[in-house]
């Protein structure tokens, strides 16, 4: 994952600009003087000792990119310091530790962050706006599949609640986003498939309750062969004028009823804007785009700690109910 934020960072003009790597850290520095190798990553400090190479250099930021049981110490350690931090998710490894990152952000007088990437492409900001100009009418219902066969190898195949925790939260994230709604409740049933490769919690189905009304289904493996979805999900957007259904990729359709008689009313398409800002559609890159302009301007970063963690909230809500068979408050 290092390498893909190495990657966007390098790739981006502006980015490249701003930011100067100037400490690496990693359990084994080998890993990380190959990083730095492979981007000509000039004058790094290079160790294992987080504190320590923090301490030598005094960045302005630290990028965290752990895995999910190092982020509390890895955050805490950066805030300390004085860094302002931009996380991989989840956001933390339990919802009390999410709101005790909250709490040592605000009593250092830094910034928190999580990378969700998965808000900032084109697909999910070309539907949030048509939601916002009300051509779909109030939204009542979105659903969503994500099924996709992903041998990964390494932590993901031995943690528990693999797809909950590492990736279904990016699918609730762009939900939430997309509908501008609070999560309330949740139902959830999780399992193994016979074949699963995964120790555990390699599918899951998933029924929220959202503010005003709104339902959100997931349907979602990391087991799943032979049919291949996109990792943005497959969608379908139900207000009460029309319809948006989205592959994930570059199919977005939508239609709006225009007739008034007939067991089938008659359907008209619906043009469905370019996003607002381009600059917010290119994934990693745009993210911490993000979190610079809002370190340098004193604002709010818009995957702020204190906001994701309603979409990490989502997250345990479901792992309780399926733990618990029940309906679980959020």
């Amino acid at each position: 994952m290092a390498k893909g934020w190495v990657k966007a960072i390098a790739a981006d003009p502006e980015l490249r600009s701003a930011i100067r790597i100037v400490g690496l850290v990693d359990v084994n520095p080998d890993a990380a003087r190959a990083l730095a190798a492979e981007f000509d990553v000039q004058g790094a400090v290079i160790g294992s000792d987080l504190d320590a190479v923090l301490g030598e250099t005094k960045p302005d930021i630290l990028f965290d990119i752990v895995v999910p049981a190092a982020r509390r110490d890895v955050v805490a350690t950066a805030l300390r310091h004085g860094c302002h931090v931009l996380s991989e998710k989840p956001m933390a490894a339990s919802l009390e530790a999410g709101h005790e990152l909250i709490r040592l952000a605000e009593e250092a007088g830094r910034l928190h962050a999580v990378v969700q990437n998965r808000r900032f492409i084109t697909g999910v900001r070309r539907i949030r706006r048509l939601v916002e100009s009300g051509a779909l009418g109030e939204v009542t219902a979105l659903h969503c599949d994500f099924f996709i066969g992903a041998h990964f190898g390494g932590f993901r195949e031995e943690m528990e609640h693999v797809l909950l925790l590492d990736m279904a939260i990016h699918t609730f994230d762009a939900a939430r986003f997309i509908a501008g709604k609070t999560p309330l409740a949740a139902y959830c049933h999780e399992e193994n498939p016979r074949g699963s490769w995964y120790a555990h919690g390699a599918a899951a189905t998933a029924i929220f309750e959202l503010s005003d009304g709104v339902t959100f289904t997931y349907r979602g493996s990391w087991c799943a062969e032979g049919a291949n979805t996109s990792w943005e999900s497959a969608w379908r957007i139900i207000g009460t004028r029309g319809t948006l259904t989205w592959d994930g990729a570059d199919d977005l359709q939508a239609n709006a009823v225009v007739g008034s008689e007939g067991f089938l009313r008659e359907l008209a398409p619906i043009e469905i804007p370019g996003p607002a800002d381009p600059r917010q559609t290119h994934g990693h890159a745009s993210v911490i785009a993000d979190f610079v302009a809002a370190i340098r301007s004193g604002t709010k970063p818009e995957t702020a700690g204190d906001d994701n963690i309603n979409s990490l909230a989502m997250v345990f809500a479901a792992i309780e109910s399926a733990r618990t068979r029940q309906r679980v408050t959020i």
